[in-house]
Order: structure tokens, then C-alpha cells, then sequence
């Protein structure tokens, strides 16, 4: 057993032992590579078949092929799909291109929707993969558990994450108060309004992500792929804050080479998001108040 069937072997335990401990689980799909691997580990751990919703939440502003790539894998693996969105916020026009600070606009069409789509106290819309239509759903139950595909190396807030990490009954998050993981023991057992997150890739690197996406030929979406305009995406978000890389690597081998001895060896995976450069813990205080 190599370190990539470890890392699997850990992650499917994870999914597992989520699925027994939470009865209305849920699964955070940012359409991005590493959620992308968290929903093929999904499939590895329940024979093809995913037993729990995949929520999205939808700012308005990602890059439009990102869109088109979840509503097909959507429909081609059946999934039961769930968006969220501030549709109050962007009504309004309180976002980024509007005038706002990002930090304000990330709270609000982020931690805000995220928040009050999966307590479901605002409107859910649902793909429906019987019937092959959207639907909405109103006054859904809340999601007392969600998967999420974070990992400790991206940026400083995450590496204080656990594996089972509890959120208060508001979702906020306080880093200081997070039980211990000693010897792969998990607490699973949380007082009633407790909200937790669950992290199965916690322990993975970028580097151990794209070396999965190549061994395991996952149909990861093209952004991440320069298309022959020599730039590629190294992180996908929301258009306004999140710029391309330059970058010749036109494949999962080509993006191994560059972080193991190429030029991103020693570059942070987030460079390109600028949010992250808005002043010092920005990331950190929107996780503390719901954030991914």
C-alpha cells in the first residue's frame, strides 16, 4: 500500500463513519478539484452511488464554464444537487463589482448563504435526478453535518481544523475549542445544535490531490488546464478575485512536474486568490463566522 491508497483508505473511513454518525448529512461541491476528489472518494466508499446531498453555493460570480461543468456531472453520476445563493445581497447590489470590500462580499454571498442554506431557514434549489428538473424547496431541514473538502496545507486557518470540527449553533467556528484527533479517534458525538464539519481530505497536500486526479483519470474541469493561451487557474472562485496563472501545464503530469520541481514548487496554491491579500487573517475571520 502506497501513501495515495493510505490517503484513500483514511478519507473513505472518514465518509463512513460520517454517514453513520449524522443523519441529515450533507457535502459541500465548490466544483473545484479537491471537492471534486472528496465526491470521487464519495463514489469509492458507497459502490458508485452518493447517499447524501452535494451543496453548492452559487455567488453569482464564478466563471461560467464551472457552472456548465456541474450541471453535467450532475446529470451524468445522478446526483442530488443542492444551490444556495444570497438572492437578497445580489438584488440589492452589494457585492464586490458593485462598490463593497471583498471581505463584506465574501460574508455575504458566501458565509451568509452558505449559513442560512444549509440551517434551511432560506430557499434551496434542488436538481432533482429522477426527474431530470430543478425544484425548490422551502423550510428545508438543516444539514447537521457537511462534508467538506479542506485541507490543512492550503492556509494557516485550515491547518487548526480537526477532522470532525464542531461549529456553534450560529455555525461559527472558535479554532481554540476543537477536541483533540490522537491515533485516528474520532469524536462523533456532539451536544444537540452543534453543527460539524467534516474534513476527509485533511491530510492530503496539492501535490497528493493532482497525483490522484492523474491515477485515477478524474474528470477534473479544463480551467485548471492551460488551453493554449498559456494561463491555467491553480485555485477556482469567484471571477473578480480569483486570477489565472501562467502556466504551460495542460494536464494532471504536466501540474505534478511543476509543484515537485517546476515553478510553483515553493509558491502558495492561493496566490491568485486576492482576497487572501486584503489584510492579514482575512481567510481565518470569515471561517470563524461559517466559511469554508
Amino acid at each position: 500500500m502506497d501513501h495515495l491508497d493510505r490517503l484513500e483508505a483514511q478519507s473513505i473511513y472518514i465518509l463512513r463513519e460520517a454517514y453513520r454518525s449524522f443523519p441529515n448529512l450533507a457535502m459541500l461541491w465548490s466544483i473545484g478539484k479537491d471537492s471534486t476528489v472528496l465526491l470521487w472518494l464519495t463514489r469509492k466508499a458507497f459502490f458508485s452511488h452518493v447517499p447524501y446531498p452535494l451543496v453548492h453555493i452559487d455567488t453569482a460570480f464564478k466563471v461560467p464554464e464551472m457552472i456548465r461543468y456541474r450541471d453535467e456531472i450532475a446529470v451524468q453520476w445522478d446526483l442530488n444537487l443542492v444551490v444556495g445563493q444570497n438572492k437578497e445581497a445580489l438584488a440589492k447590489g452589494e457585492t464586490f463589482v458593485n462598490g463593497l470590500d471583498r471581505l463584506s462580499c465574501c460574508k455575504k454571498l458566501k458565509s451568509d448563504a452558505l449559513k442560512h442554506t444549509l440551517d434551511g431557514t432560506w430557499a434551496r434549489r434542488k436538481w432533482n435526478p429522477y426527474k431530470k428538473v430543478w425544484e425548490d424547496e422551502l423550510n428545508g431541514a438543516p444539514y447537521t453535518g457537511v462534508i467538506v473538502g479542506v485541507r490543512a496545507d492550503e492556509e494557516g486557518s485550515r491547518s487548526k481544523e480537526r477532522v470532525f470540527s464542531a461549529r456553534d449553533e450560529k455555525s461559527e467556528w472558535d479554532a481554540s475549542t476543537q477536541p483533540p484527533e490522537l491515533w485516528n479517534q474520532y469524536k462523533t458525538d456532539f451536544a444537540p445544535g452543534t453543527h460539524v464539519r467534516i474534513h476527509p481530505l485533511l491530510e492530503w497536500t496539492e501535490l497528493n490531490i493532482w497525483e490522484y486526479i492523474e491515477r485515477e483519470n478524474i474528470p477534473i474541469i479544463n480551467l485548471y488546464f492551460n488551453q493554449g493561451n498559456g494561463k491555467r487557474y491553480r485555485s477556482l472562485g469567484c471571477f473578480p478575485c480569483t486570477a489565472p496563472v501562467d502556466s504551460v501545464a495542460r494536464n494532471p503530469k504536466e501540474i505534478i512536474e511543476e509543484l515537485t520541481s517546476g515553478k510553483f514548487k515553493d509558491i502558495a496554491e492561493r496566490s491568485g486568490r486576492a482576497q487572501d491579500k486584503d489584510g492579514g487573517g482575512t481567510l481565518e475571520a470569515l471561517r470563524k463566522e461559517g466559511y469554508m
